[in-house]
Parts: structure tokens; sequence; C-alpha cells
């Protein structure tokens, strides 16, 4: 497809309700094998509340898209099986609006199935991706940066949301951006020169010094006929699936669509499948989010969204009185059993503790915790998992 183009530079439309035309699809899959034993395969990260907001990450996700989109705006994509739990959760979303995957085939399925479904009811539409197990922080400026993201949508390219670097990490992707957009209603967007999988320290910390990258957050702003356009371009067989599939969805062929074709469809990341491809052809546009952003990987990054509960810099999520450090600091204690859990002389020690399972390890250790995961799959441990 043609390198899209705009001209001017008009600030984005004000912040007064919906934004017409919108749609946000949350795709919510994955286990969570980081943050094992809180999270599992039966029981996700999305459906947890681990900020003590007293929401759990999925709610609090469409709490923030429900003033762009509306009530009627939202769809969640998500597996069979974790369809029960996402409805108690939101019982203000509707039947429909819930499209229920029957087994994972990564993001490209899922948001392809959303726009093909989202078109066969409405059109050519603009649907807005986000994760539903991200915590955000600063719902003005996000508000702002998905605006922005709807006109670069509006004016052809793939738009992404670009989150400010705090620290060289290496365990998110990069975004490399190249000169302004020049968009009318998105005055910060620029134009995207590529993606970078997650780097080593060394690179992560040039990104970080050139000013030209952000970090990755997989959130994707694109008309329904644009992502549909490059998907067919780019994986024409997924993309004739997907149609099939969303052309019988609101039909009484669904079921039998669903068995002939999804088991067959490309299990590929949205970003490998469009998001790359497109920005080597100039067709992709990123808007610099301003807002706090974490994808909660690990137990690590969970103790930054938690206040500390002592002048020690130790973490808890759950009841406190369960909870009992002696000369330790630097902490995070999950007590999940019910029991007493006692932290005697260690620093910077993740303790979780589930009825079934029961985790220690360091901070530092934190995103080697799917190691864990993998060693008791090796053992067909599945019923922990």
């Amino acid at each position: 497809m043609g390198n899209p183009a705009g001209t001017s530079h008009a600030a984005p439309e004000a912040a007064a309700g919906p934004v017409e035309g919108f749609h946000a699809v949350i795709p919510a899959g994955g286990s969570g094998t980081r943050l094992w034993p809180l999270s599992r395969s039966r029981a996700p990260k999305f459906l947890h509340d681990l900020t003590g907001s007293g929401r759990t990450l999925l709610q609090a996700t469409v709490d923030r898209l429900r003033p762009l989109a509306g009530d009627a705006g939202i769809m969640l994509v998500t597996g069979a099986h974790h369809v029960a739990a996402s409805r108690a959760q939101l019982p203000g979303l509707g039947e429909q609006d819930v499209l229920a995957e029957p087994a994972p085939r990564d993001s490209m399925a899922a948001i392809g199935l959303a726009a093909a479904v989202l078109a066969e009811r409405h059109g050519d539409v603009v649907i807005g991706s986000f994760a539903a197990d991200h915590v955000i922080s600063g719902q003005q400026a996000f508000e702002s940066a998905v605006r922005e993201s709807v006109a670069a949508a509006r004016a052809g390219y793939v738009a992404t949301i670009g989150i400010a670097a705090s620290r060289p990490s290496v365990a998110f992707g990069y975004i490399r951006s190249d000169g302004a957009l020049g968009v009318d209603g998105a005055p910060s967007a620029q134009h995207v020169r590529g993606f970078t999988e997650k780097p080593d320290a060394a690179t992560a910390r040039g990104y970080i010094a050139s000013g030209e990258y952000r970090w990755n957050a997989g959130m994707f702003v694109v008309k329904t006929s644009v992502l549909l356009g490059h998907l067919a371009e780019q994986r024409p067989e997924l993309h004739d699936g997907l149609r099939a599939v969303a052309k019988a969805w609101d039909t009484d062929d669904r079921d039998r669509v669903l068995a002939e074709v999804w088991p067959g469809l490309e299990k590929i990341a949205i970003d490998h499948a469009i998001a790359e491809p497109v920005a080597d052809a100039g067709g992709v546009a990123v808007v610099p989010g301003t807002f706090g952003w974490d994808d909660v990987g690990d137990f690590n990054s969970l103790a930054a969204l938690l206040p500390s509960d002592d002048h020690e810099g130790s973490k808890v999520l759950g009841d406190t009185a369960d909870v009992l450090r002696i000369d330790s600091a630097g902490s995070v204690v999950v007590p999940a059993s019910g029991r007493l859990v006692s932290v005697l002389g260690l620093d910077d020690v993740v303790v979780v503790d589930t009825p079934d399972a029961l985790l220690v390890t360091t901070r530092a250790r934190a995103q080697q915790v799917k190691r864990v995961v993998d060693a008791m799959r090796a053992r067909d441990l599945d019923d922990l998992l």
C-alpha cells in the first residue's frame, strides 16, 4: 500500500467525550509466567489486582478506555476459558463485544479478528489495540496520545504510541522515530524509521542517549481497511482466514467455521506481521506518550507500582498483617495463602506464597521466574501452571 501523507499541524480534537467512529480492542491473553505462582494459565495477570487499587488490570484497562470509546465501543478478545471470569469482572460489556478465541494464535490473529468483525458490523472504522495487562498513570496524557493516534490513523497510517524510556531497559522493544509526521490533529506524531527487538544493555544505552528511541508498548491505532489491507499484502492466508471467520461470526456458522479455520491460522505477533514491514515502507507513525506505563513483567517491576509499607522500602501485595519482616530491606512479599509469611535477615527477596505453591527468589532474578515454569512443564506439573 502507498505511503499516506498529511500537511497541517492543528491540535488534536478537544477531549470532550468519546471519539466518533473509534473502537477500542483489548487483547487479553498470555499467562504472565514471570509472575508465577500468582499468575497462572487459568487466572492470568490481567484478572488480578496487582496495584492494590481495588480494580484488576483488565478492569482498569476498560476504565481508561471508556472515555475514548464509550460504553458501546469496547471489544475484548480473549481465550474461551477466560470468558466467564472476564465477563464477571466486566458486567457492562455486551455479549457481542467479547470475542472468544478457541486457542491462542498470538496478537495478529486476535487484533485482526477484531478488526475484521468490526469491519463486518460497522464498515471502515478506526480501532485501537491496548493490552489488558498494562498499568498506566496519567489519564489526560493517555487520552491525548490516543486522540492524536486516531488522527494519524485517519490519514492512513498505522499509528503506535511510543513510551518515553526512563532507563535503558533490555526488557522492552524500541521504536525509532524519524521526523515530524505533519498530519492535522497529530502535532507531536512522527514518522517511524523502524522497530528493534529487546537489545543488549550497551545498545539500549545508546538508544536512550540518541533521543530517537521510545519503548514499544504494543499499542496500535489504525483504520480497519488499512490494517486488513496491509495484512492481505503481508500475510494473505492469515487475512483470508480471519475474514472468513469474521463473516461467519454473527451467524449460525460461527462454530463450524472456527473449527475449520482457526487451528490453521499462522501464529505471529502484529509487530512482525504488520508494524515492521509497513514501517520499512514509511506507513507507520508514532505518537510520543508522556504518561506513566509499565507492563508489570515481573515481581521486580511490580515492586515499583506498590507503596512502601516500611522505612526499608519493602512492598506487600495483600494484607500486611500476614507479613513479618525482621532486618529485611527491599523485599517483595505476596501473602496469598492465608498464613503468616516471615522474612528474617534477607534483603531484596521475593516471596510469593499461595495455597499450592511457594516462590522464593531475589528481585535481581525476577525475570528468570519463567525458568521455574519451564521446569515444571518439563516435569508435567501442568496443574500448577
